[in-house]
């Protein structure tokens, strides 16, 4: 058995001792076969990726009824986990001229053959919004070693009143406003509503806007004596667009910011004291930075309101990315992309416990060495790729359950049906067509 099994057995253990006994060894297994590849070589399906582990038929159930059934909080888990890894000392947080980066981002685990599925979420290769499970993600950027890693901290829900996107971002800024530190800033892109963020009252923010961005000043035009007096600002354009055969030149900037990022000089144009288009002066007031790199086609603007250099802010942006990572690993490389569960909790839980995995990989691949696919592999690199490689080939049936709280529960369950005739169903109501008066 490898090293690395051990060490991830010994950080599941921290992580699953607040929950109770017998979910929690049955969420160890599940968490297992989500971190050795077992759900992407079954394609989503839990049962068999949890046989593939070498379990007994009960244990194989006992991790799936704890999946739709068992009491636990996915956010007890996250704290957990950032509890573990603080208490190593590895993963430090970065910090731009006093300001910690919290990047916060919205999520689709894409089932459009769920059954009254109400969510969706933005295919790029479709072109369309698909019935996805929506998820908002807020986590903490900093680095283990020379790896930008993210650690997250919020898993934000759907409201089941309003299950929209438009909703969950506004939900998603307001819970991570609520947890803020005074030192932290809140990352976002251009999907997040610059007007929720300024009505929900985060105090510190970054986020990206749209070329055609325009804003207005923070104070009243001199009035010239003719005509009604003014009420709104100037309109600031950050940059040049064209309306019809119209073109429409850029406002002229504030200030003028450069430096040099290896061999190539960024330019930044800074606005300041600026207000919403449609706000008048008074309104909560923000700055406007746009940055001009060589190596990209497209300018970054952004919007803030934090009193720092328009470097701190372009190092601010840089590490929202790492944000992505989460999905990635918890998608591509560990399988969630697929799934076949339909429980109101699993639907959920699924895609959260997948998450929560994706991060343990990408942390343990970041503070352990290296290990190679094969001899063709003569740069490893610690990716959690590779380290998913290397447990789907452990047979997890020799591995010793950690003691401790970690156990099966000794309940009575002989008396119980199981199986197919265990399953909690109801009938189904019949619709109205099907009633014996339905006209």
């Amino acid at each position: 058995m490898s090293p690395l099994v051990y060490r991830i057995a010994s950080l599941l253990e921290h992580v699953l001792a607040e929950v109770p006994v017998g979910t929690n060894l049955a969420l160890f297994h599940l968490l297992l076969a989500l971190l050795s590849g077992r759900l992407l070589i079954f394609r989503g399906a839990i049962f068999p990726a949890l046989a593939d582990l070498g379990l007994s038929e009960g244990a194989v159930r006992r991790s799936a009824r704890a999946l739709s059934y068992g009491r636990f909080d996915p956010a007890q888990l996250l704290t957990a986990w950032k509890l573990v890894v603080l208490t190593e000392g590895r993963w430090h947080p970065h910090r731009y001229e006093g300001y910690t980066p919290v990047p916060c981002d919205l999520v689709g685990f894409f089932r459009p053959r769920l059954v009254d599925c109400a969510s969706k979420h933005y295919h790029s290769q479709s072109d369309k919004a698909l019935p996805a499970v929506v998820l908002g993600m807020v986590g903490a950027v900093g680095a283990v070693g020379a790896m930008r890693l993210a650690l997250p901290r919020l898993l934000v829900r759907p409201e089941a009143a309003d299950p929209s996107e438009k909703a969950l971002m506004r939900r998603t800024l307001t819970l991570t406003a609520q947890s803020l530190a005074a030192d932290e800033a809140v990352i976002a892109d251009a999907g997040f509503s610059l007007a929720e963020a300024l009505a929900c009252a985060v105090g510190r923010f970054v986020m990206r806007r749209d070329k055609n961005f325009t804003a207005r000043r923070n104070f009243l035009p001199a009035y010239n004596g003719r005509g009604r007096p003014p009420e709104y600002g100037e309109i600031v354009r950050p940059l040049a667009r064209h309306y019809g055969q119209k073109r429409l030149e850029a406002t002229k900037p504030d200030k003028v910011a450069r430096w040099k990022f290896g061999k190539r000089t960024i330019r930044a144009l800074l606005f300041e004291e600026l207000v919403l288009a449609d706000a008048k002066p008074g309104a909560a007031s923000f700055r406007c930075v746009v940055i001009l790199d060589a190596k990209y086609k497209e300018p970054l603007v952004l919007a803030t309101n934090l009193p720092i250099s328009a470097y701190a802010l372009w190092c601010l942006y840089y590490d929202r990315w790492p944000i992505e990572q989460l999905p990635l690993a918890a998608k591509q490389m560990l399988g969630a992309e697929r799934a076949f569960v339909f429980g109101k909790q699993s639907r959920l839980r699924l895609p959260e416990l997948a998450l929560l995995a994706g991060s343990v990989l990408s942390y343990v691949a970041a503070t352990c060495a290296p290990v190679a696919s094969g001899f063709w592999d003569v740069c490893a690199r610690p990716t959690c790729g590779r380290l998913r490689r290397v447990l789907f080939g452990q047979d997890f049936s020799k591995l010793a359950v950690p003691g401790g709280q970690l156990r099966k529960k000794a309940s009575v369950t002989d008396h119980l049906p199981k199986g197919v005739k265990g399953h909690r169903r109801q009938k189904a109501q019949p619709t109205h067509a099907q009633l014996p008066n339905a006209a």
